[in-house]
């Protein structure tokens, strides 16, 4: 099978997975934009043990010391998208809460850029969490994490065992493992084929990149995907709209389920039939009953689409109840 049909085949099943389913940190406050008279915006830098991330921390008004959730979206987006919705839904019910770019994505420069790589998502939600402390403006005894879609599954690695950080939620979350993201992609042969484009890409000279969103590009990664090709909801100008590759290796082999039965916090999904693999959050939540101790719980709401979740006023809102009723507990 040749490079174009692969890339091809890629497109196709990523569609149909889309419908199927320590360094201290110095912030430089760049700019403060007032959203609303409940919350105002700060443009910040970050300097991690990863390196320098850009991020945008949301304070509510007239709440001192307030706890906060670092807040992160889907895969291949950036913190303007579905992230800012729900920081600045919980900024108006009294959290702080800080958005960031992944290494290589949006405004945190990489020399790999676009790359959608689990474990390296991972440690750069670990290494926010690790600057929490140093932020004068939040209670950082009280982090919580939100992570929304595929970034899911990276909040629930990066607050297993983490002791500085209380709780967590996850939003229509991706929970896949191998087996369940080789069928998703076409099984063993199609995932075979994406796995040798992305070892061709990870030894090239330049990144190998694709268009990662489109309505006439049938190459690109989510072909006439809603969100992400809508210019009134994630088509926004700060969009990358890129994708490595070599991302392939990661994403193929990541195992979102590995966390379930050593999760030690206390996490809410706020899950539906209707999103994109709601299998996923079952198997997560079946492993997690062979913990006696295990605090991991959630709500299924009717009839939410994956896309909705990220920002239509209704499902924002339902979720958004559910999820400051769960911090509220644990904050």
């Amino acid at each position: 099978m040749n490079t174009a049909k692969l890339v091809t085949l890629a497109t196709a099943m990523s569609l149909a997975a889309s419908n199927y389913a320590s360094a201290n940190l110095n912030q430089q406050a760049i700019n403060t934009q007032h959203r609303n008279e409940d919350s105002t915006m700060q443009q910040i830098e970050l300097n991690t043990q990863v390196g320098k991330l850009a991020a945008n921390l949301y304070l509510p008004s007239d709440v001192a010391n307030p706890p906060v959730v670092i807040v992160t979206g889907a895969w291949t987006t950036v913190k303007e998208q579905m992230p800012a919705v729900y920081a600045e839904a919980l900024a108006e019910q009294g959290y702080a809460a800080i958005t960031f770019d992944f290494r290589g994505w949006g405004q945190s420069a990489d020399a790999t850029p676009f790359l959608e790589d689990p474990s390296r998502k991972t440690d750069d939600i670990r290494a926010v969490i690790d600057a929490i402390g140093d932020l004068p403006q939040v209670d950082s005894s009280r982090i919580a994490g939100l992570g929304i879609c595929a970034s899911a599954g990276y909040m629930l690695d990066a607050v297993a065992g983490n002791d500085k950080i209380s709780a967590a939620a996850v939003v229509a979350p991706w929970l896949h493992d191998p087996a369940m993201a080789t069928a998703i992609y076409g099984g063993e042969e199609s995932a075979q084929g994406l796995l040798a484009l992305a070892a061709d890409a990870a030894n090239s000279a330049e990144p190998v990149v694709i268009e990662a969103a489109s309505l006439t590009n049938e190459q690109a990664l989510m072909y006439q995907a809603p969100y992400y090709t809508e210019t009134d909801r994630g088509l926004i100008p700060e969009y990358d709209n890129q994708f490595n590759v070599a991302s392939w290796d990661g994403w193929l082999n990541y195992d979102a389920q590995q966390s379930a039965a050593a999760q030690d916090k206390p996490v809410l999904m706020v899950a539906s039939e209707a999103m994109a693999l709601p299998a996923g959050a079952h198997q997560y939540l079946d492993a997690t009953n062979v913990n006696p101790n295990s605090q991991v719980d959630a709500v299924w709401l009717d009839d939410i689409s994956q896309f909705d979740f990220y920002d239509q006023p209704q499902a924002v809102s339902q979720a958004v109840a559910a999820i400051t009723e769960h911090f509220a507990k644990q904050l």
